[in-house]
């Protein structure tokens, strides 16, 4: 069953806020009550009764007028975009993108030249897709220019506002946008029309920044269920374009089971690695391309490891030593890349319990100092790694025994028998 939407736009906190009425009175004094209205993803996630992270306001008055209304009202005005018309609005922290409404003049699929309009469909006429074209003004009500923006949120339908090859062209970065919003908001069959032109425009995606590339591509992958946007992008070429170090999806399909199944939180970072193939080198190669953080990089080749390896019948013991090299984080992802690769049904109870034993454990700390060693009587200088190290691979055998007067006796016995 469909879910029904309001008429008017639910009275949230949001909408009600101090510093959103400061702005909206601003704009409000310099052109009108119609001279502003809120605009794309929060009114598209408060009509779904969704969380509103971003508030976006189109307005008729050119970015001159937006600052001078702002600095009127004593808010801080930064022009963060002034040459596409956007002006962003700060007040205690919190910031407001304010944009004048707008019509492509040239676009090259990267960058557009804009003209300004004071025409809300001509505005309307030039976003990415219909649910993306709703507008509300300050009092809730609703303005659907393309006539379709409503009817296509409440059914799940992700369409392009008018030819989806003519927005494709104007920027590429919609078609990764089309996939991340299917796997966000769609229900159902994919537009036709929308999937076709994303296929058919494919190597497009090449030419974009690869920071874009990632950062839809982690969004995509926050979704509850990306599986059936992941498999649309695999079947249109666009994964492979986009991911070519991509290698399979049925990896990726398991995780999101197991995901599922288990109550676990979606892991953006680590359905990245399950779409790619155990090898480190291709995920330390895959992060420097996409230019993630260092630390998503070192996670992402860290989960790709294989040595050593783990099985899922691994005994406390062997589970121990694993975590003891791995660290617990690490042993949990390559855990659960196991399991979502493994054939055997059977083995998922066994990868079910694996898990909170590694992440309970209390790893514990080598409990000999170099200085314990030359008190043994070995001389400083390299042999007090030497020693250190052989004395850890005992420790290590016996299970991480507490016992310091084992490990004392341990410690004289090979300095004994070593060579100074």
């Amino acid at each position: 069953m469909e879910p029904r939407l309001p008429e008017t736009l639910p009275v949230q906190a949001w909408t009600t806020h101090p510093a959103t009425v400061r702005v909206m009175d601003a704009l409000a004094r310099a052109g009108g009550e119609d001279a502003a209205r809120f605009v794309g993803g929060c009114v598209r996630n408060a009509l779904l009764r969704r969380p509103v992270a971003d508030i976006d306001i189109a307005t008729v008055l050119t970015p001159d007028a937006v600052a001078a209304a702002l600095q009127a009202a004593g808010i801080k005005a930064v022009p963060t975009g002034l040459a596409h018309g956007t002006v962003t609005a700060v007040v205690d922290g919190r910031p407001f993108e304010i944009t004048t409404l707008r019509r492509d003049v040239e676009t090259d699929g990267r960058h557009a030249v804009v003209a300004f309009t004071d025409s809300w469909s001509e505005d309307a006429a030039r976003r990415d897709f219909t649910l993306n074209a709703l507008y509300a003004d300050r009092a809730g009500r609703l303005f659907d220019p393309t006539g379709e923006g409503l009817s296509d949120l409440r059914a799940g339908t992700v369409r392009f506002v008018g030819d989806p090859a003519a927005r494709i062209t104007e920027d590429a970065l919609r078609v990764l946008r089309f996939f991340r919003f299917f796997a966000v908001y769609g229900r159902g069959d994919a537009d036709g029309p929308a999937l076709a032109a994303c296929a058919r425009h494919r190597d497009l995606v090449a030419g974009l920044s690869v920071e874009r590339i990632a950062k839809e591509l982690l969004g995509l992958l926050r979704a509850a269920d990306p599986r059936p946007a992941v498999r649309l992008m695999a079947q249109t070429g666009v994964l492979g374009v986009a991911l070519p170090e991509a290698d399979g999806l049925a990896r990726f399909d398991a995780l999101v089971d197991i995901e599922t199944a288990q109550l676990f939180s979606c892991d953006p970072l680590l359905r990245l690695a399950a779409l790619m193939p155990n090898d480190a080198s291709v995920g330390r190669a895959a992060a420097t391309r996409l230019r993630l953080s260092n630390a998503q990089r070192d996670r992402l080749e860290a989960a790709l490891g294989a040595d050593p390896p783990l099985t899922s019948w691994m005994s406390p013991r062997e589970t121990r030593r694993a975590v003891w090299r791995l660290g617990a984080d690490v042993f949990a992802d390559r855990a659960l890349l196991a399991w979502a690769g493994s054939d055997r049904p059977a083995a998922a109870t066994q990868w079910r319990a694996l898990l909170p034993m590694a992440r309970t454990w209390p790893r514990p700390t080598f409990p000999l100092t170099g200085e314990e060693i030359i008190a043994a009587g070995v001389p400083e200088g390299p042999l007090v790694g030497a020693v250190m190290r052989e004395v850890e691979v005992w420790w290590i055998d016996q299970d991480f025994p507490s016992d310091k007067l084992s490990l004392i006796e341990r410690l004289k016995a090979v300095a004994q028998g070593m060579a100074f």
